[in-house]
């Protein structure tokens, strides 16, 4: 019996550290993304510029949430203001198909 014992204590010492993925202890996934509005202060939005706003649009033309977006809920209602004004001056596209 003692001998079954410290064989699963041995086996789980082997084990490599559980790096992520779904469930489980959840460290590791991935690195918080800094808003790049706060850290640069020369960074600022403008409905004109299109190639700009374009990093904070989906594919399919939807604005990007702040999770994949990595910014602020401050600045993250500033950009959702300004695509909706680029879309309405034609700057950019309500959506692609």
């Amino acid at each position: 019996m003692e001998n079954t014992r410290s064989e699963s204590q041995h086996r789980d010492s082997d084990r490599r550290p559980h790096s992520g993925g779904r469930g489980g202890s959840g460290g590791g996934r991935f690195r918080k993304r800094v808003c790049r509005l706060c850290t640069d202060a020369n960074f600022t939005i403008d409905f004109k510029n299109g190639e700009q706003l374009i990093r904070f649009v989906s594919n399919k033309g939807k604005i990007l949430p702040r999770r994949l977006s990595g910014s602020c809920a401050k600045h993250q209602r500033t950009i959702a203001k300004t695509i909706k004004r680029s879309r309405a001056a034609g700057f950019l596209p309500y959506s692609t198909k």
